[in-house]
């Protein structure tokens, strides 16, 4: 490909991750109050659900608003890896978070560059026909989920974890959106200069739309990481079980594991689980949120 289209590919890259100027009037010390207030609204329950995890059980009942950082103990996570086989879960997680976000981040732009991009014939229709798919709530599709695994063997397996929903309408809609706003002229000079289309979705469209894909990674990967009623569904064995069904038990688990546990060491324990799987998506979205914001507002503004 030549210098010219490498050049322009640039361009439109930096155009669509910086948007139109949203340079405004400096905030002042109200508007600035304000922001700390809700700051601390928002921050207030994640740091009393992590301290609390830290916390002797019995103290988490008798004095639940305080923390002592002289009291600080990790029982609490030591006797949760016991009686809950969190990691199995976690592990789980990772593996369905890492296979089907990937399938989800390559195929669904490639869809969405195919509805963006060229036209054939019922192309609306298809598009509309997979609008429609968006209005029908997840509850109604489980049963018909449910016996296509039983067909095929899946239940109780990874791929019934994978598989269902790794393609979805609105994954393909967000990158049709995103892409139909790369310029028509810059793909026809990619052709012009020998391009076969594949590498010009690889070589051109994929550094123009970066932040629309930032954004769709951060989503589909919190979206599969909290994934709960078809895990819980397709899968009823503790080898397979995702972190979010062994959090749904860990309750059971504990009392079940150890007899005699008292209130106070299950509220112990779920504070340590809870805190633990928070911290992974708290970690991302601190680390992705720039490109995330800068992919949400790349399809808001008009060039």
């Amino acid at each position: 490909m030549s210098n010219r289209v490498t050049a322009m590919t640039r361009r439109v890259s930096l155009t669509a991750r910086s948007g139109r100027s949203l340079a405004g009037p400096r905030p002042g010390p109200l508007q600035y109050l304000l922001l700390i207030g809700l700051a601390v609204l928002f921050v207030y329950p994640i740091w009393w659900a992590i301290s609390s995890s830290l916390k002797p059980p019995a103290e988490i009942i008798r004095d639940p608003l305080s923390f002592s950082p002289g009291s600080a103990t990790l029982g609490n996570y030591r006797a949760m890896f016991h009686d809950v086989p969190i990691g199995t879960g976690f592990l789980n997680t990772v593996l369905v978070v890492a296979v089907k976000g990937a399938m989800t981040m390559f195929f669904c732009p490639l869809a969405g560059y195919a509805f963006a991009k060229y036209r054939f014939p019922g192309r609306n229709l298809l598009f509309g026909v997979l609008m429609l798919t968006l209005m029908l709530p997840t509850l109604v599709l489980i049963i018909p989920l449910l016996l296509e695994m039983s067909e095929l063997g899946w239940v109780n397996t990874y791929q019934a974890l994978i598989l269902p929903g790794s393609i979805d309408a609105f994954s393909i809609f967000w990158m049709r959106q995103t892409i139909a706003a790369v310029p028509d002229e810059l793909l026809d000079a990619g052709r012009v200069d020998g391009a076969g289309e594949f590498g010009i979705f690889v070589r051109i469209v994929m550094p123009v739309i970066r932040p629309g894909l930032a954004a769709l990674g951060v989503l589909t990967a919190m979206n599969i990481y909290n994934d709960f009623v078809w895990p819980v569904v397709a899968v009823n064995d503790e080898r397979h079980q995702t972190l979010q069904v062994v959090l749904s038990t860990l309750a059971q688990n504990v009392t079940g594991n150890r007899i005699g546990a008292d209130f106070a060491s299950v509220w112990g324990e779920l504070l340590a689980a809870g805190s633990i799987a928070m911290l992974p998506v708290l970690a991302l979205f601190v680390l992705l949120q720039r490109h995330f914001i800068n992919g949400i507002l790349a399809g808001s503004v008009k060039g």
